[in-house]
C-alpha cells in the first residue's frame, strides 16, 4: 500500500475501477463461523474463522498484493455497536480499464476464502489457544471462592412492601 489513499467522490456509473467507491467491501462478519446466514456470513462454515476483526484481514491483505483500505463502518446487520465488531476493508479487485488487478484472485469470494484460510496462521490466532485460557482461569477462580466472604445468601433489599 504504497500508493496515496485516494480521494473519495460520490459514485456514478462513469466511475473507473480503480476509484475507491468500486473497490469490494470485505466485513469480518462475511467470514466469521459463528454467524449465520442471516446474519451475514457469505461462506460455507468449513471456509470460515471463528470471530475475525478487521486487524487480523488486514494483516493477512498486507502480505499480497492487493490495494486496501480500512475504513471504520459498521456491518448493518450487526447487533453491537462496540469497537471489536466495527471496522471493514476495502480491496481493489479490477483495474481502471477493467483487467484483473491480480490474477490469482478474480472474484470477491476468492480473496474472501483466502483471507479466511489465513487468519489462523496468523500469530496472534497462534499464541490464543483455548486450552491455555482455561487451565489459567480455573486455578484462580477455585481458589479464591471459598476464602472470601459475602457469602450469606438471602435476600438484601427494602424490606417488607406494605
Amino acid at each position: 500500500m504504497a500508493a496515496a489513499v485516494p480521494t473519495r467522490a460520490n459514485w456514478h456509473p462513469n466511475m473507473k475501477h480503480s476509484d475507491m467507491e468500486r473497490w469490494i467491501c470485505i466485513y469480518p462478519a462475511y467470514i466469521n463461523s459463528k454467524k449465520t446466514r442471516q446474519e451475514g456470513r457469505r461462506l460455507p462454515k468449513e471456509n470460515c474463522v471463528e470471530n475475525p476483526t478487521y486487524i487480523e484481514i488486514r494483516d493477512v491483505l498486507s502480505v499480497t498484493n492487493l490495494q486496501f483500505l480500512v475504513e471504520n463502518m459498521k456491518y448493518c446487520r450487526e447487533k453491537s455497536s462496540e469497537l471489536q465488531y466495527r471496522g471493514r476493508v476495502r480491496v481493489q479487485l479490477r483495474n481502471a480499464d477493467g483487467t484483473l488487478f491480480n490474477n490469482d484472485f478474480p472474484s470477491r469470494e476468492s480473496i474472501m476464502i483466502h483471507i479466511a484460510s489465513k487468519i489462523p496462521q496468523l500469530k496472534t490466532r497462534q499464541n490464543k489457544s483455548g486450552d491455555s485460557f482455561h487451565q489459567q482461569s480455573q486455578p484462580q477462580s477455585s481458589g479464591s471462592g471459598n476464602s472470601s466472604g459475602g457469602g450469606g445468601g438471602g435476600k438484601k433489599g427494602k424490606g417488607k412492601r406494605r
